[in-house]
């Protein structure tokens, strides 16, 4: 088996296992690395707006 195939299977066995034993804890973490993810975009694109006004 392909390293890249069982590394997703293996992510997709934890991830599982993790909603069906404390699905509270995943839904918070997903909503944290969301929130983390949105506010990283906004401040990238923010910073290319920025740069490209400033040419």
């Amino acid at each position: 088996m392909d390293g890249k195939k069982l590394i997703g299977v293996v992510a997709i066995v934890f991830l599982g296992f993790w909603m069906f034993t404390d699905p509270s804890g995943l839904a918070t973490t997903a909503k944290t690395v969301g929130g983390g993810a949105w506010a990283l975009a906004t401040q990238l694109f923010t910073g290319i707006i920025d740069f490209v006004g400033a040419l």
